[in-house]
């Protein structure tokens, strides 16, 4: 057995808290763990593999950890999990996601349009602006929202809205009196 694999096995009986950073990509999912003592061990797995496991964030800590398919991950041994992903970034930027829905604070619809006075073509007759990545805007209170209600109430304003986007970015703007 590699000092790799002995690590991981004293870390499922509980000896070594791990922390876990978790990329998610379209074809591969990278898993780095850091263990108590410092030592850092890298993994990398098909994002998709449904023959062999269902999650691959979940099988990358598995294997890691030397936890057999079927049994529990140890909570103990895990002191953290941070994950990004670019799938949802990717899909955001080749538009071949869910409609987007922008819900922002009211006032502050144009500010994405609008964006930074930089301008690197200053002579340019013709402007080219690039697209937004949301598909629509709706504009509400925040000052109501951050001190009235719950702020994920948003998504009641977005199905009142009668808006059928599957997905959201919320962005509320409030100062304090």
């Amino acid at each position: 057995m590699s000092e790799q694999s002995e690590s991981a096995g004293d870390t499922a009986k509980g000896y070594l808290r791990w922390q876990f950073w978790i990329d998610r990509g379209g074809t591969f999912t990278d898993v780095v763990g850091r263990a108590e003592d410092g030592s850092l061990t890298a993994h990398k797995l098909l994002s998709e593999n449904p023959g062999h496991y269902e999650d691959a964030a979940l099988q990358g800590i598995r294997d890691i950890l030397g936890v057999a398919a079927g049994e529990p991950i140890p909570g103990e041994a895990i002191e953290v999990v941070k994950m990004g992903t670019t799938v949802a970034t990717n899909a955001l930027l080749e538009r071949t996601g869910e409609d987007t829905v922008l819900v922002i604070t009211k006032g502050f619809g144009d500010a994405l349009r609008i964006g930074y006075q930089n301008r690197p073509r200053l002579f340019d007759l013709h402007i080219r602006l690039p697209d937004m990545l949301y598909d629509r805007i709706v504009e509400v209170d925040a000052q109501e929202y951050v001190w009235q209600g719950d702020p994920f109430e948003i998504q009641a304003v977005v199905a009142g809205e009668g808006l059928g986007e599957q997905s959201v970015q919320v962005s509320l703007h409030y100062r304090l009196m």
